[in-house]
C-alpha cells in the first residue's frame, strides 16, 4: 500500500464538526477540529441549515490552524483531499467549495472521498504514540451517529458488507435514548457519564434476533420511552444510562466477533464516533481476546469525524494515480466504492446475511 508523499491537506465538514488536517504520507501532522455540539445542543441534535452556517464561519481559521500546527506554509502543500460523500448536503458543500478554490489558486490536485471510507483507513494513521496499522483483510466495525456496518476490508479499495443497520445506527440509538432521559446531547457521552453510576437493571429489546450481521435499533428508542412512562418517579437514570449503553454495545460487540469469525479475520478495527465509548472498547476487547482476534482501536481523535481519516483515504487514491476536476459534487447519500469484484457495500451477501 503506497501513499501520497504529500504534504496534503484533507477537509472534513460531512456532518457538525469543521475539520483540517496536513498529512505526510500516513503521519498526521496536524488535525484541527472544530465541533459545534455547544450550538447543536440547544436543539437536542444537529440543525442542518446552523451547521452550513456553522461551517462557513469556521472553515478558513480551521484551516489556517492546520498549516500553523503542522509547520507548513499553504504554498508547499501538494494536494487537496475532501469529504464529498454522504452527509448533510449544505455542510459537504462548504468543504467542497473550500477544497476547489485551494487546489484551482495552488494548481494541485484535488480528490473527494467517501466519509466511511475515511473511517475505515483511520487506523493506518501515524501520530504520536499512535503507529498501530491492521493488515488485510480484517474486519471492520463502523459506528457512528449515522451509520452501523460490519465490513470485510480485503485490501485498499476493496469492500466487502456483511451486515447493516436496517433502520437506526447505534449512535441514533445513544442519542435519541438520552433525549427521552433528559439528558444533554452529544447522547453517547451523556450516556456513558451516567452510567459509571448505575447498574445494567432495565431490560432493553436487543433487535434482530437469529443469525444474522444486520442490526436493528428502531424499536429501542421505543422501548426506552414506554420504560420512562412506566416507571415514572422510580426511575433511576444512572441505571438507566447503563442499561443503554450496556444493550447497545453488547449487540455491536458479539455480532462484530461473530462476523470476523465467519470470514476468519484475525485482525477487527472499530471505527466511528461511537468507538469512542469506553464500554464498547473493554467488551470488544474481551470477546475478541475469547476468539483470537487482533483488536485495533484508534485513538478518540481519530474515532470521531475528523480531517487525518479523510487525508488517509485521499493519499492511497492519489497515489493510485487517481484525481477529480472541478466537476466533483456533494452528495448527501453514496455507497461506498470498492475496486473489487466483490458485492458493494450495500449489497448483502445472502450466504452471511
Amino acid at each position: 500500500m503506497t501513499w501520497h508523499e504529500g504534504p496534503l491537506l484533507a477537509i472534513e465538514s460531512s456532518c457538525d464538526e469543521t475539520s483540517a488536517a496536513v498529512l505526510l504520507g500516513r503521519r498526521v501532522l496536524s488535525n484541527i477540529v472544530a465541533s459545534q455540539a455547544d450550538m447543536h445542543e440547544r436543539w437536542g441534535g444537529v440543525v442542518p441549515e446552523a451547521a452550513a452556517r456553522a461551517h462557513v464561519d469556521a472553515m478558513l481559521p480551521v484551516v489556517a490552524d492546520a498549516l500553523t500546527h503542522a509547520a507548513v506554509e499553504l504554498d508547499q502543500i501538494k494536494a487537496i483531499v475532501v469529504t464529498n460523500r454522504p452527509g448533510l448536503i449544505g455542510a459537504l458543500s462548504v468543504g467542497l467549495t473550500t477544497a476547489k478554490a485551494l487546489s484551482f489558486s495552488l494548481g494541485v490536485p484535488l480528490i473527494g472521498v467517501h466519509h466511511i471510507e475515511g473511517h475505515l483507513l483511520s487506523p493506518f494513521a501515524v501520530l504520536d504514540g499512535y503507529d498501530d496499522p491492521p493488515k488485510f483483510p480484517h474486519l471492520s466495525l463502523v459506528v457512528s451517529g449515522g451509520h452501523t456496518e460490519l465490513v470485510h476490508v480485503l485490501a485498499p479499495g476493496r469492500y466487502r458488507l456483511l451486515g447493516q443497520s436496517i433502520d437506526d445506527a447505534a449512535g441514533e440509538a445513544f442519542d435519541k435514548s438520552a433525549r427521552l432521559m433528559g439528558l444533554p446531547y452529544p447522547g453517547g457521552r451523556a450516556i456513558q457519564d451516567r452510567a459509571r453510576a448505575g447498574r445494567a437493571s432495565y431490560a432493553l429489546p436487543r433487535g434482530l434476533k437469529g443469525e444474522t450481521f444486520d442490526f436493528s435499533f428502531a424499536g429501542f428508542k421505543t422501548a426506552v420511552s414506554r420504560l420512562i412512562e412506566k416507571e415514572g418517579d422510580r426511575l433511576n437514570i444512572d441505571d438507566l444510562a447503563s442499561s443503554v449503553q450496556e444493550t447497545i454495545t453488547e449487540v455491536l460487540s458479539a455480532r462484530a466477533v461473530a462476523a470476523a469469525d465467519s470470514v476468519g479475520a484475525k485482525t477487527m478495527t472499530v471505527v466511528g464516533g461511537v468507538a469512542a465509548n469506553q464500554r464498547l472498547r473493554e467488551r470488544l476487547a474481551e470477546l475478541a481476546a475469547r476468539s483470537g482476534i487482533r483488536l485495533i482501536v484508534p485513538p478518540i481523535e481519530l474515532c470521531t469525524d475528523n480531517a487525518a481519516m479523510i487525508g488517509l483515504a485521499g493519499s492511497w487514491r492519489l497515489a493510485s494515480g487517481q484525481k477529480d476536476d472541478f466537476t466533483l459534487d456533494a452528495f448527501p447519500n453514496a455507497e461506498l466504492p470498492s475496486d473489487a469484484d466483490e458485492p458493494k457495500l450495500g449489497a448483502i451477501d445472502e450466504g452471511l446475511a
